[in-house]
């Protein structure tokens, strides 16, 4: 049995159908993404499946367990760091874990859970004085400190440098190796590719699409992205005419190209028979990015 199961959820704010009857499974093991336009209703249906929420129709188990009715029963195998989230500015990273472990029957240690996530020599600092990184490995503590089979991580990385998500993207691999199920809520393609085994794209409160990664970059339309600038103009019409074409943009004197292999061979073909140079030419792969635009027509976010 799947270790989350939401089925036909809804969630209705002021006549608007928020979530419309979203439908999922989250296998215990897995890392399993949530990806959607702003206001799509990802936030909605996991605080829904945090039991934050109380929904107007379907239902969601964790378990086997509903998340209003056995509110309490739920909070002891599922972690949560919100989407939004503050502590008290004096509180320091030892206290906070005390305080947050004495809600459980069974915490984990706070100081290995601190050593696991490289906060052992911050142990003392108040919460005010902690980077960005910093706060985001106390909250995914905080969320792992009850020993939970399954945590919700809602925009994980919003905020961090590069350096600190990275890092940040490491911690997740290590939280799955330990046994935890995941649930990731992001609007960073590159984040929910190298990390999650599924990934559910929710637009308009409702799933355009589940698959894996690979399979939702397989359904592009663009499976071959291909940009250059030329050194002399190209007639628009011979490039509308090229073979399994699925997109053109031309942007300051710079072509990017979407489609296959055969429609690469064909540029090249056209560029030599006009004697035209491709300067900074780029070949690449479709990514989530691209899959993603075509389910939504949206940009993430």
């Amino acid at each position: 049995m799947p270790l989350i199961e939401v089925n036909d959820l809804k969630k209705v704010y002021g006549g608007r159908n928020v979530v419309d009857g979203v439908t999922f499974a989250v296998e215990e093991g897995e890392i399993f993404g949530i990806l959607g336009p702003n206001g799509a209703g990802k936030t909605t249906t996991v605080e829904c499946l945090e039991g934050l929420r109380v929904p107007d129709g379907g239902g969601v188990r964790v378990a086997g367990l509903d998340p209003v009715a056995d509110h309490d029963r739920v909070t002891r195998i599922l972690g949560a760091q919100l989407q939004e989230s503050e502590l008290q500015p004096k509180l320091t990273v030892r206290e906070a874990l005390e305080l947050y472990a004495a809600f459980y029957p069974d915490p984990v240690d706070g100081r290995s859970l601190a050593e696991r996530l490289g906060l052992t020599e911050k142990l003392d600092t108040r919460f005010a004085k902690l980077s960005g990184g910093q706060k985001q490995r106390l909250f995914i503590a905080l969320a792992l400190i009850g020993n939970p089979r399954v945590v919700v991580l809602d925009e994980l990385t919003t905020g961090l440098d590069p350096r600190a998500r990275r890092d940040t993207w490491r911690l997740i691999e290590d939280v799955r190796a330990g046994g935890v199920t995941v649930v990731l809520v992001t609007h960073f393609m590159e984040e929910a590719q190298r990390l999650c085994d599924r990934v559910a794209v929710i637009d308009r409160g409702r799933v355009a699409a589940l698959d894996t990664p690979a399979g939702l970059i397989s359904r592009a339309a663009s499976s071959t992205v291909m940009s250059f600038t030329p050194s002399a103009p190209l007639d628009g019409r011979e490039l509308a005419g090229l073979p399994a074409l699925a997109s053109v943009d031309h942007r300051d004197g710079r072509y990017t190209l979407g489609g296959t292999d055969e429609t690469v061979n064909a540029v090249i073909s056209l560029l030599a028979r006009r004697h035209i140079t491709a300067h900074q030419l780029r070949v690449s792969d479709a990514t989530l990015d691209d899959a993603f635009l075509d389910l939504t027509g949206a940009t993430p976010s």
